[in-house]
């Protein structure tokens, strides 16, 4: 049936064959979009309508058709128009919604997403023992493609509200004093000493560590110029590109006592080549991880010194706990580091802050000590 006589200023309304009333009004995109459900009375169509003009005019309105789009499909949508995302970070986000996401919230229409349905999900995860390291890694994937869903308008805003659900918490991890660094770079073939120690002393992950080429170090100067990193996708594929932030590309120090030792792996293991890759595989090919951790007889070495399960990250870890504890700014730390963050070298800073505390109370306690009382206010 046509419209009732009267021309509305926002929207329209029709009684259907059935007597019932349908609502149509345009989107902020200028689309005409039909009412979700009919009225039984014209009022009531007439109420819908000013509740749906007034969530346009305040921005709280969402597209009930798009808001049916199950949050799998959405998802993985989501991941291929993010063109800027490196391969790794792709593979990372595709494994976390098959792994984790899909199987339990994939076939769920975006916009029946409540917090009380991601808690439980969370829940869930936890209780099938997934870690909570993992746990957080998917739930603030979510939260971000939740968060464009409700910049898109689909949703009214982004369920994922649970304090605390995205913050990683962990394991210390072991920082190795400087003997036993070089007391595990001697347990090394010598093909990979001198990795060892400059990954430890200039803070390297393993992707720019195995990267370096010949002219990126520069040992007059007692500097190594990071510029590329290699990664390693799970399908066995070695990517190279630049570092994983703008602030990766850096040039770093060198401690000048081990320079004697890039010096002689220069002169034995690196081809006289300026782009020749410094550290290789025994054959002389592209080094990779798994080979490095079976060259090395890593977890048997790791062990032998007294540090069981230690990681190779773990060996920057301990050149940045290094560094911090030297009194360098933040600036300096973030520099060294290769963050443009100040989180990761705030936790160093604060590390080394707790230490200092300790020394000055141990200072306060020897004072006490040897003053006499009465001196012991002054």
């Amino acid at each position: 049936m046509a419209n009732k006589p009267g021309k509305r200023r926002f929207g329209s309304i029709r009684q259907l064959p059935s007597g019932r009333f349908q609502i149509r009004y345009p989107g902020p995109d200028g689309k005409i979009r039909m009412g979700e459900t009919t009225y039984a009375r014209e009022r009531d169509a007439e109420k819908a309508l000013s509740l749906i003009e007034a969530k346009l005019i305040t921005g709280g309105w969402t597209d009930p058709q798009r808001a049916r789009v199950k949050l799998g499909d959405y998802a993985g949508k989501w991941i291929t128009e993010r063109t800027n995302l490196r391969p790794r970070t792709v593979e990372i986000y595709r494994g976390l919604l098959k792994r984790y996401i899909g199987p339990h919230l994939g076939g769920v229409p975006i916009g029946k997403l409540d917090t009380a349905t991601i808690r439980e999900w969370r829940v869930l995860l936890l209780g099938n023992g997934v870690g909570q390291s993992e746990v957080a890694k998917a739930y603030r994937f979510l939260r971000a493609v939740l968060m464009t869903a409700a910049d898109d308008q689909i949703i009214p805003r982004n369920p994922c509200r649970i304090r605390g659900a995205g913050e990683e918490k962990p394991e210390e991890r072991p920082v190795l004093t400087v003997a036993k660094v070089f007391e595990l770079a001697d347990l090394m073939p010598e093909r990979l000493r001198a990795l060892v120690l400059l990954a430890t002393f200039a803070s390297l992950r393993w992707g720019e560590v195995a990267a370096l080429r010949r002219m990126d170090l520069d040992l007059s100067a007692c500097t190594i110029s990071v510029r590329q990193q290699h990664v390693e996708l799970d399908t066995g594929e070695l990517l190279v590109g630049p570092p994983k932030s703008r602030a990766g590309v850096r040039t770093v120090a060198i401690p000048e006592a081990i320079i004697p030792a890039l010096r002689d792996h220069l002169d034995q293991f690196t081809e006289p080549e300026t782009d020749a890759l410094i550290f290789t595989g025994k054959r002389g090919g592209i080094l990779r991880r798994s080979n490095f951790r079976r060259a090395a007889k890593w977890d048997k070495s790791t062990a032998k010194i007294g540090f069981p399960g230690l990681h190779f990250h773990d060996l920057r870890h301990t050149g940045n706990t290094i560094a911090a504890s030297s009194g360098a700014s933040l600036k300096d730390l973030m520099q060294r580091m290769g963050h443009d963050s100040v989180r990761a070298a705030l936790i160093y800073q604060h590390s080394t802050a707790e230490a200092d505390c300790k020394i000055a109370n141990a200072m306060n306690s020897k004072i006490a000590e040897a003053l006499p009382p009465k001196a012991r206010g002054h």
